[in-house]
């Protein structure tokens, strides 16, 4: 699979939740550590995503927010 996306991290599902319109699927990545994205029950279904799958998690943003206390 070739994308444009250069934020690409391999991991391990570690754990899917699948709600009525949204899943949480947790990914085990080995620097920086788990990471959750948040994605249509249907896109999990299509995919097939389930615990213990490789898959890349492909971080494409426009915009990152800071915060200080």
């Amino acid at each position: 699979m070739k994308i444009s996306a250069r934020n690409a991290l391999e991991g391990t599902v570690e754990n899917v939740e699948i709600g009525a319109v949204m899943a949480s699927v947790k990914i085990n990545i080995e620097n920086p550590g788990v990471i959750t994205a948040v994605i249509t029950k249907e896109s999990v279904e299509k995919l097939g995503i389930k615990k213990g799958d490789n898959v890349s998690a492909i971080i494409k943003s426009t915009e990152v927010m800071v915060g200080k206390d």
